[in-house]
């Protein structure tokens, strides 16, 4: 689809792009002003593998004042990303033989990561009447002596959903007797909605922190995914393993993008809040307008920027060039015939939905919509 969207616009095409995964804010000018010091100040050199010891302050102190969980900076790395962060860790700790629970829909590049250390994903569907969370029941039944590790990503992408404290404590509680790794993905933190808080499953406590390694960065809630920056705390001899893995490949993060990340954990608190606040907005504008569309039924999600709609109701429907019969089928046909780009569920494990990024302005949300609607109107 993306190579029949640029087809498109090479022919003079508009499309409009819902499957955006980064803010469309940009990067704060305290960010921006930080990287522009940090060159002329000359810290343009390498820096320890796993990251500057002030970046890791900076992290040790939003974990503890934001999340309430206490590390060491001997209990931080510093990565080029969030996704290198996931990946050193599944180099660490998982081999030929291991299980590793992921709860579906679940983020493209969770399987593989898996499966490239030669580990066997274990799938555990979640049902949207859930709202795309998983039960304890559910995990309880996923677990097996082989199992090494559960993938926990809260709020979630593709579904944006999300945990209460007591439901992440409900988790817990199945997991505390485990002898299991609890990684927990939360780059999507800061983008909770109706006055919700994101909850963290190493909060739960001391004995779920010791085997939980929190993954987080600055991408999403600081619009800066050009700059590459991940991070993860955890028990330091995992920590020291990724770094030992991080040396022999990518050594250091950028020396700049670790100074503009420093600004960011420690001044970008007011413009994350006013980003959100606008999200927001367009999450109650795309679940409306979705829920208003023939066979399309949408819930509206507690956090991060996309909503999953399920599109069932649009198979077996008819239009000029055949007949639907997936949500890749629904993505390919709202893409040819509206100029509406997005991502089929089925990338993601989950049949009959799509992901629609709402981080574009609201005028282009409107329009993608006004586009979509005109679309499947005429459909037989």
């Amino acid at each position: 689809m993306a190579a029949i969207a640029r087809t498109m616009k090479a022919r003079g095409i508009p499309v409009i792009d819902f499957g955006l995964g980064e803010p469309d804010f940009p990067s704060p000018d305290g960010v921006c002003d930080a990287a522009i010091r940090a060159i002329r100040e000359g810290h343009t050199k390498y820096t320890p593998p796993g990251g500057t010891d002030d970046l890791k302050a900076a992290i040790v102190e939003k974990l503890r004042a934001e999340n309430g969980l206490a590390y060491d900076k001997s209990e931080v790395i510093v990565s080029c990303g969030a996704k290198h962060t996931l990946y050193n860790i599944a180099q660490v700790l998982f081999e030929a033989g291991d299980e590793v629970i992921l709860p579906a829909p679940y983020w493209v590049s969770y399987p593989d990561q898996i499966r490239l250390n030669d580990a066997t994903p274990v799938i555990v569907p979640t049902r949207e009447g859930d709202h795309f969370r998983m039960t304890p029941d559910a995990l309880r039944a996923a677990l097996t002596p082989r199992t090494k590790a559960v993938i926990l990503n809260a709020p979630a992408n593709p579904t944006g959903a999300t945990y209460s404290a007591a439901q992440m404590a409900a988790l817990a509680e199945v997991l505390a007797a485990a002898h299991v790794w609890i990684i927990s993905d939360e780059i999507y933190e800061k983008f909770t909605y109706d006055a919700s808080v994101h909850a963290s499953i190493a909060a739960v406590g001391d004995e779920i922190k010791r085997k939980t390694i929190v993954v987080n960065g600055v991408s999403k809630a600081y619009a800066m995914t050009g700059w590459r920056i991940g991070y993860a705390a955890g028990h330091k001899d995992v920590i020291a393993a990724m770094e030992t893995v991080q040396s022999q490949s990518t050594s250091n993060p950028a020396s700049i993008s670790q100074k503009a990340a420093v600004a960011a954990l420690r001044e970008g608190m007011a413009f994350t809040r006013e980003m959100v606040a606008a999200f927001e907005k367009r999450r109650d504008l795309a679940v409306a307008r979705l829920n208003g569309m023939p066979g399309v039924r949408c819930l509206s999600p507690g956090g991060s920027f996309y909503v999953f709609p399920n599109v069932m109701g649009l198979i077996g429907k008819r239009h000029g060039n055949g007949i639907i019969k997936s949500a890749a089928d629904v993505a390919a046909y709202l893409l040819e015939e509206a100029g509406v780009l997005m991502v089929p569920g089925e990338p993601f494990g989950a049949d009959g939905y799509v992901r629609i990024s709402y981080a574009v302005p609201m005028p282009t949300l409107v329009a993608g919509f006004d586009q979509m609607h005109a679309a499947l109107l005429k459909l037989i």
